[in-house]
């Protein structure tokens, strides 16, 4: 909020708009913080076996050596 001074208790009504959108903004990545741990918590919690294994080596990357050979590239 560019111009609005600091510590004070009220602010002007011209600045209300932007702080409702600040705190919907605000309020949504708290959301998005707490989904994100939630994820991590449950994938940690249940162990489920990876839907691609590391062990399938049908994709192209694992075909090259490493390193990759020089000016191959």
């Amino acid at each position: 909020l560019a111009g609005m001074p600091r510590r004070y208790s009220d602010f002007p009504d011209s600045y209300l708009t932007w702080n409702i959108m600040s705190t919907l903004g605000s309020t949504i990545s708290l959301f998005a913080i707490l989904y994100f741990l939630f994820i991590i918590w449950e994938s940690m919690i249940t162990q489920r076996t990876p839907a691609f294994p590391m062990q399938l080596s049908s994709s192209i990357e694992w075909y090259h050596t490493l390193p990759p050979a020089e000016h191959t590239y």
